[in-house]
């Protein structure tokens, strides 16, 4: 088994007009629990992740680098950050924010501009790459609004609440080797 290991750096970090572009994801799945009457339920829940300061929850997200496209940037935080594979689906938009600890030469004001997508979950592993740097936390809608301390971030929680009913669109696989529905919550392998 290779171990996996997180990118670091800034030599391939993309930058535009003074914004460091970054890519993310918010994860999703769906999880079956008997319900009171003894029916099966199924809950929407989103992951979100420790920042690496420990203060609040964040989405996955992380440079976009020049040897890759925003859709793999976002795959691979995702892999690196929270230690999940599923289907990347649709663009949720871009959002600018202010970044106090990525401040430096190419964006002195800490300006970044992140592209975010959904990603259906698929495969959530027992070891990544930044699991002793970050906790992941599954979280109910309510709760996850709870936690969107920036204003960039509920945007792209409300965005992707919107195109739930018809996320049905995949743009890109993640690493993973099953095939979800996200609407069902259920996967299968190839």
């Amino acid at each position: 088994m290779t171990a996996l290991v997180a990118r670091t750096g800034r030599h391939q970090q993309r930058y535009e007009q003074g914004y460091r572009l970054v890519a993310g994801c918010i994860p999703y799945r769906y999880r079956s629990s008997d319900n009171y009457s003894g029916d099966k339920e199924q809950t929407l829940e989103v992951l979100m992740i420790t920042s690496q300061s420990g203060e609040g929850l964040l989405f996955p997200k992380g440079g976009w680098e020049t040897d890759e496209t925003v859709e793999e940037a976002a795959c691979r935080e995702a892999l690196e950050e929270a230690g999940v594979r599923g289907l990347l689906q649709e663009s949720l938009g871009l959002w600018d924010f202010k970044s106090k600890r990525q401040q430096g030469d190419c964006s002195p004001e800490g300006l970044c501009r992140a592209h975010m997508f959904s990603l259906a979950v698929t495969e959530q592993l027992e070891s990544w790459p930044e699991q002793h740097a970050r906790q992941r936390q599954w979280l109910t809608i309510t709760e996850a609004l709870e936690q969107c301390h920036h204003g960039w971030m509920r945007g792209a929680l409300d965005n992707w609440i919107s195109f739930m009913p018809s996320s049905s669109s995949t743009t890109s696989n993640c690493g993973s080797t099953d095939t979800a529905d996200p609407n069902s919550g259920f996967s299968s392998n190839l």
